[in-house]
C-alpha cells in the first residue's frame, strides 16, 4: 500500500544531480512548493508556494513548532535481511538567513515510526541543526556537511543544502514495515524546502558496500505509480533546452 500526501506539483523526478552540483544524479524530489522552482540558477532568496496542504504532526514534533505545506511519501515494503539504508539530500531557501529561528523546516524518513533520517551528530534534519551559522560562514552545527548556495555557486534554486546522507536501520524484523518520507514547512507558509532522494539508493545493503542491490520491487512500483511526479522532469528537459 502507498500514499501520497500533498500536491502534484510538490514533488518530481529530477535527473543531471551532479552537474548541477549535487552529491546525488537522478531520483525524486519532494517539497514544500513546486518541484519546478528547484532547478536552478539561484535567482531568489525568497523562493515560495503556499501549497495548502496542512502540516504534520510527526515533523512538528521535529520542528518544535507547528507545520504547513507538507509533502509525505509514505508505503509498506518487505523485509528480508533486516536492514535498510537510503540516500538523500535536504534543501532550503530558509538558509542562512533564518538559520536558528522558529522557521525551522525539518525532513524525516520515519521506519515503523521511528525517525532514521539523522544528521552526522545524530540530531534530527532541519534548518537549525545543519547549517554555518547566520550569516553563512560562521561556525553551526554540522557545517562541514553543508553547502552555501546564497551566491549561486551551484545550479539550483536553494540557498543552501546537506551533503549526501545515509538514512539506516538495522535488525528489522521479518514481514512488514511502513516507510514514510516527510518534509515541511515549520511556523509559516513561505520559504520552501525539499528532499532529494536518490534513485536506487533503497538497498538492503550499506550504500558504500560496492555490491550492487536493486531497490526492492515495492518501492519500484510505488514510483512508478506516482503520475504526478513526472512533470518536473519534462519541465526540466524544456528550460535547459
Amino acid at each position: 500500500m502507498g500514499e501520497i500526501i500533498g500536491s502534484a506539483t510538490q514533488g518530481g523526478f529530477f535527473s543531471d544531480g551532479f552537474a548541477s552540483g549535487l552529491g546525488i544524479d537522478g531520483g525524486v524530489i519532494l517539497t514544500t512548493g513546486a518541484a519546478s522552482d528547484a532547478v536552478g540558477p539561484n535567482s531568489s532568496g525568497a523562493t515560495s508556494v503556499n501549497s495548502g496542504t496542512g502540516g504534520d504532526a510527526d515533523l512538528a514534533a521535529i520542528a518544535g513548532i507547528s507545520t504547513m505545506n507538507a509533502n509525505v511519501l509514505q508505503f509498506d515494503f518487505v523485509s528480508d535481511t533486516g536492514d535498510l539504508f537510503f540516500n538523500y539530500i535536504f534543501a532550503s531557501e530558509e538558509y542562512s538567513e533564518f538559520v536558528d529561528s522558529n522557521f525551522n523546516d525539518p525532513f524525516a524518513l520515519f521506519v515503523d515510526g521511528q525517525n532514521i533520517a539523522l544528521a552526522p551528530d545524530g540530531n534530527e534534519v532541519a534548518i537549525n541543526n545543519v547549517n554555518c551559522g547566520n550569516p553563512a560562514g560562521a561556525a553551526g552545527p554540522n557545517c562541514a556537511f553543508f553547502n552555501d548556495n546564497t551566491g549561486g555557486a551551484f545550479d539550483i534554486e536553494y540557498d543552501g543544502f546537506t551533503d549526501v546522507f545515509t538514512a539506516s536501520i538495522l535488525g528489522l524484523s521479518a514481514g512488514n514495515h511502513t516507510i514514510k518520507f516527510a518534509v515541511a514547512d515549520a511556523n509559516d507558509a513561505g520559504w520552501d524546502s525539499a528532499v532529494f532522494i536518490q534513485g536506487s539508493s533503497f538497498t538492503s545493503v550499506d550504500p558504500m558496500d560496492p555490491t550492487p542491490v536493486s531497490e526492492p520491487a515495492s518501492l519500484s512500483l510505488m514510483l512508478i505509480g506516482m503520475t504526478g511526479l513526472i512533470g518536473f522532469s519534462r519541465r526540466k528537459n524544456r528550460k535547459n533546452a
